[in-house]
């Protein structure tokens, strides 16, 4: 990403660098899919139905366990922006050793306590004999990709921070990619079954942790972590665990959110509660789109408020923040346009088409109704205001319960969706309102 300099540490913010940002990464997001489908397909092809079950099951727990950890990502692209702003190259590569050095903390912590885990995940999702002895033996493979992992995800943040979104891209292409390969090679080829399944992402998530450290070192000048100063001072890693306690809340928050719509949902029964899950697909597509344009928004709000400069600041949230309604505003359109064969595609059962179709209106407006909280999310992260990102995210659950007490009983599923968009329309106006006097004070005279 180029800059000109304009003064006072300011740089030219474009309508071509927040493509530039956004759309590598968003790219790179939609090979995530392609490797569930994969995994899938792979499980679906061993002849055995507890297998692919053991893999779904197993999937959500480490999905939750695992994602739990992307403040890693988020807090490191961060701190790196400001850092990069202030024209700190030392403390760049610091920001980096404090956050790889937290990730393999946590990755360890994590693969020590991978049993009891495992067995709380078994115990709350009760499966068979057979899908728990399938989900034990590709978790108890796959958790030894966790230090590897949250590697990555300090990497990625690195790089994100940086502004170098198209090496994001390479790596997260490369690890899905190499992911995709072995899973099919040891898993059918070979016929490893659900156990080459799982040695698949272990080998793709170290192979990539690799090759993305040997990227990032390529560039450091000062390869020792302990030949910078202050690397480890107690209170830089003090203000990098509050960063990312605040964003841990908030993700399990919004976590929170969406098992209370499926709890719900399944009240509806199974028909409704498909029908559902098949419809959340488009929300997370719309997250796709909507995530990359957030990582965008984390590094030019980071990089201008390290620079110090209020009008690189005021254009960066506002050329983001346009480009996330635009295309919003189109992906509502699509989805409203084509959604009843996307459905089909997705499920071939007659009443859960039925009942999808009747509640597409509600599954496309979540892009709509969602951009601004992503959007403001990014550039809350950027700004490190998590705190008040924290706070807002509990006010908006709160309002999200209220409106399913008055809706869902006087709606149903209608109601229950209706108050998913209340939910993320009350995260972004709630953000929103809280920005003008944070920056306000992120920009007051010394």
């Amino acid at each position: 990403m180029t800059a000109g300099a304009q003064g006072g540490g300011g740089f030219s913010v474009t309508h071509r660098m927040v493509l530039a940002l956004a759309l590598p990464m968003t790219f790179g997001f939609l090979t995530v899919p392609l490797l569930g489908i994969t995994d899938t397909a792979v499980a679906g092809r061993l002849g055995d139905p507890s297998i692919l079950a053991g893999l779904a099951i197993g999937a959500v727990l480490f999905d939750l366990i695992f994602g739990s950890f992307n403040f890693l990502r988020a807090s490191t692209t961060a701190l790196v922006a400001q850092a990069w702003g202030r024209e700190d190259h030392a403390e760049q590569e610091a920001v980096f050793w404090r956050a790889l050095a937290t990730a393999l903390v946590c990755g360890i912590v994590i693969v020590a306590l991978s049993q009891p885990l495992l067995k709380l995940g078994l115990w709350i999702m009760s499966p068979d004999t057979a899908t728990a002895a399938a989900t034990t033996h590709w978790f108890m493979i796959r958790v030894l990709s966790v230090p590897a992992g949250l590697a990555n995800f300090a990497l990625l943040g690195f790089l994100l921070g940086r502004g170098q979104a198209r090496t994001g891209l390479v790596l997260q292409v490369l690890i899905n990619a190499i992911n995709i390969v072995l899973t099919v090679f040891l898993g059918l080829t070979l016929g490893y079954g659900i156990a080459g399944i799982a040695w698949a992402t272990v080998a793709a998530e170290v192979l990539g942790a690799t090759v993305g450290l040997v990227v990032v070192l390529a560039r450091f000048r000062a390869r020792n972590p302990l030949r910078l100063p202050g690397t480890f001072a107690a209170t830089k890693l003090r203000a990098l665990f509050a960063l990312n306690a605040d964003i841990l809340i908030r993700t399990f928050v919004l976590i929170g959110a969406f098992f209370v719509l499926t709890r719900i949902g399944a009240s509806f029964g199974p028909v409704t509660l498909a029908a559902n899950a098949v419809l959340m697909n488009f929300f997370m597509v719309a997250g796709f789109w909507l995530d990359g344009l957030a990582n965008a928004a984390e590094t030019i709000i980071g990089r201008s408020i390290g620079a110090g400069h209020r009008p690189t600041f005021e254009r960066g949230v506002w050329l983001t923040g346009v480009w996330s309604a635009v295309l919003a505003a189109m992906t509502t359109l699509v989805f409203l346009a084509i959604g009843n064969p996307l459905i089909d595609f997705l499920t071939t059962v007659p009443e859960v088409r039925a009942t999808a179709y009747e509640h597409l209106p509600w599954a496309a407006l979540t892009a709509l109704s969602g951009f601004l909280a992503f959007h403001m999310d990014g550039v809350f992260i950027g700004a490190t205001w998590s705190h008040a990102m924290r706070n807002r995210m509990l006010m908006a659950f709160a309002g999200y319960c209220l409106a399913l007490a008055l809706l869902v009983p006087a709606f149903g599923n209608h109601g229950l969706w209706a108050s998913l968009n209340v939910f993320l329309v009350l995260r972004g106006l709630l953000l929103l309102h809280r920005l003008p006097g944070l920056r306000d004070r992120m920009f007051a005279p010394a």
